[in-house]
């Protein structure tokens, strides 16, 4: 369909179209990519999908160290309190210690970043903020997974 778009567009078919920019600066077959999607070629267990989740507690321990070193030189100002990292506050925060349904998780996720997504804070909390999106999107991402592995039982 897309194809048929820039054809029409390259003839002088469309009403209003501007030739500049009209066509894509990368070509890219789209139904050779959704082809290749639903062909079953690629394919994924569920041993490999709960390995990929196995590890999780080994990522959340890399990335508070990577923190921690990344934050080391932040010097906060007195009156100011910087927004928790940790894990625990970052779930509560998120309000995931509450049992949620599978479509609530992305609900979830863009009113976090809408509060705390790094282009929307202070300068010298940049960093601090996407600790802190890293954070809670693994933990959603993990809340999420298990919702849907409690739905298939």
């Amino acid at each position: 369909m897309l194809d048929d778009l820039f054809v029409a567009s390259d003839k002088g078919d469309g009403v209003g179209i501007d030739d500049a920019g009209a066509r894509p600066s990368i070509p890219f077959d789209y139904l050779s990519v959704a082809d290749e999607l639903h062909s079953g070629r690629i394919k994924v267990s569920a041993a490999e999908y709960r390995e990929a989740g196995a590890d999780l507690a080994s990522e959340f321990a890399a990335l508070l160290d990577h923190a921690k070193l990344a934050l080391a030189g932040e010097e906060p100002k007195p009156e100011e309190e910087l927004p928790p990292i940790d894990p625990e506050s970052i779930s509560v925060e998120l309000g995931l210690n509450q049992p949620k349904q599978i479509a609530d998780f992305s609900r979830m996720r863009r009113s976090f970043a809408f509060a705390n997504h790094p282009d929307r804070v202070a300068p010298h909390l940049r960093q601090r903020a996407m600790i802190r999106m890293q954070v809670a999107n693994m933990l959603i991402d993990e809340a999420k997974r298990r919702a849907v592995a409690a739905a298939r039982r």
